[in-house]
């Protein structure tokens, strides 16, 4: 009876063994394999490589005299070099890599602006190693996306665009380009973060990876497991150069306007808010009556534009925007640049505390405007805004001039000094500050190596902090 049941036990432990077994991918979560969906879409990667004429910085004077006859050893070194005996310099050829996707049957292709920025010649390879040169249709600096068209001799396998909202962290995708010159390389990850900036411009919203990312990945596209496109790689962090699993890929969705853009007209149009905004902290969602730390703070309207002619303040928070909840600042810009110019759109703030829906009708960015400016931090790691008669009202703060700090950048000098955000900042090295102006002005003149002298007022109390600069 013993034996009968130990038997019995001993299949049953068997049977869930093997259903362990055959059951764990799909409890992993990962395919049993990328190869279909690279057989099936790899040919659309292609490797681009541009030629840039340049002209190097000539080097020290050679000593000899010409009288005295330079070795014809030296000279023929030099002159290898992309210089001349004397100093003289002598144009070079150099030469970069990158990737790209071809998007169309009839040859157009995208990458990054960076990987064919300044080129004399765009050169693309296919998978078979068929040669084009190719030709740009458009770039955009501001989101470095670049269009490129080739003459095929036949139509082209494309890739399709997805829908890069719906990437939730967490899911597969693939990388597919030429790392290092290692032509359709393939790498596959998660996504491991969305809504990424990385500090280099007004319109970033990046997909995060651990895909392996490494230079020459540049422009090259990252695909969802439907075999969509739902990204544009374009940077990698890391300390070495190489990858150590944090890339950066563009949503599909924000290069989808620029590309048909380029398309059409070889250049992008934005929309216009015409506010300059920042980031809304854990102590400024406090300030202001907010439950969360989300939106977009304003800081400044520009005089007659879209923004103040909707009746938006300074001290405003933008929470939506066309229906869309804006949880971080960064999400505005790239929202507002993608909205048709004379579009009217609905945008909801938090004033006083309480929501208030505005009508606002686009209007067009100009080359040096930004869609909705983000404020930087200055080199005292502070960033800070003009107070106003509304901000002054929701913090509480009976001054009707000065700076008022919004955000301290940790590690930063003004930290140190012990600065905290609702701070008001009167005077810089014993200089009035009223506005603006005069803070930038002040600011502007520091010298790098000098302490800087504040008068702060917090809580009706006026007193100085110095703050010892970490100016670069």
């Amino acid at each position: 009876m013993q034996t009968h049941h130990r038997k019995t036990s001993l299949i049953a432990l068997l049977v869930c063994a093997a259903f362990l077994l055959l059951t764990l991918p799909a409890f992993a979560g990962g395919p049993d394999s990328f190869a279909p969906l690279v057989e099936k879409y790899g040919d659309t990667v292609v490797n681009i490589y541009t030629t840039q004429t340049v002209k190097e910085p000539p080097i020290p004077y050679f000593p000899f005299q010409e009288h005295q006859g330079v070795p014809e050893f030296f000279k023929k070194f030099f002159e290898q070099q992309g210089q001349g005996y004397h100093g003289q310099v002598i144009p070079q050829k150099r030469t970069s890599l990158g990737s790209g996707v071809i998007i169309s049957a009839d040859g157009y292709i995208i990458t990054n602006n960076h990987v064919i920025d300044e080129a004399d010649e765009i050169n693309v390879r296919f998978a078979n190693h068929e040669e084009y040169e190719a030709k740009i249709i458009g770039r955009d600096s501001k989101t470095d996306v670049a269009l490129i068209k080739i003459d095929p001799k036949e139509t082209l396998p494309y890739a399709t665009f997805g829908d890069s909202e719906k990437l939730r962290v967490g899911d597969w995708v693939i990388a597919i380009g030429n790392p290092f010159g290692f032509e359709q390389t393939v790498t596959a990850g998660i996504v491991s973060g969305k809504g990424r900036t990385l500090g280099s411009g007004n319109y970033e919203n990046f997909i995060q990876t651990d895909a392996s990312i490494n230079p020459g990945n540049s422009g090259g596209p990252l695909f969802n497991m439907d075999g969509e496109m739902v990204g544009i790689n374009t940077a990698i962090y890391s300390r070495s150069g190489g990858n150590i699993g944090i890339g950066f890929a563009i949503p599909i969705n924000m290069a989808k306007n620029v590309i048909e853009q380029l398309k059409t007209t070889g250049k992008v149009t934005r929309g216009w808010l015409g506010v300059m905004i920042q980031n809304v902290s854990q102590d400024l969602a406090k300030q202001f009556g907010l439950e969360k730390p989300i939106g977009a703070l304003i800081g400044e309207v520009s005089p007659g534009s879209p923004a103040e002619k909707a009746g938006i303040l300074p001290g405003d928070i933008i929470v939506e925007y066309k229906g869309k909840e804006i949880t971080q600042m960064n999400m505005l810009p790239t929202l507002v640049a993608q909205t048709p110019v004379g579009e009217t759109v609905n945008v909801a703030l938090f004033r006083n505390g309480k929501k208030k829906n505005v009508s606002v009708t686009v209007a067009k960015l100009e080359e040096d405007e930004t869609a909705a400016e983000v404020g930087q931090e200055s080199v005292l790691g502070l960033t800070v805004q003009q107070l106003t008669p509304e901000l002054a009202q929701s913090l509480k703060i009976k001054d009707k001039e000065g700076i008022i700090v919004a955000n301290v950048e940790p590690g930063s000098a003004a930290e140190d000094a012990g600065l905290r955000p609702g701070d008001l900042i009167l005077e810089v090295n014993r200089q009035e500050v009223r506005n603006m102006e005069e803070y930038n002005k002040a600011i502007a003149n520091l010298d790098k190596k000098e302490s800087i002298l504040l008068l702060v007022k917090r809580d009706a109390h006026t007193r100085f902090v110095v703050l010892e600069a970490k100016l670069q």
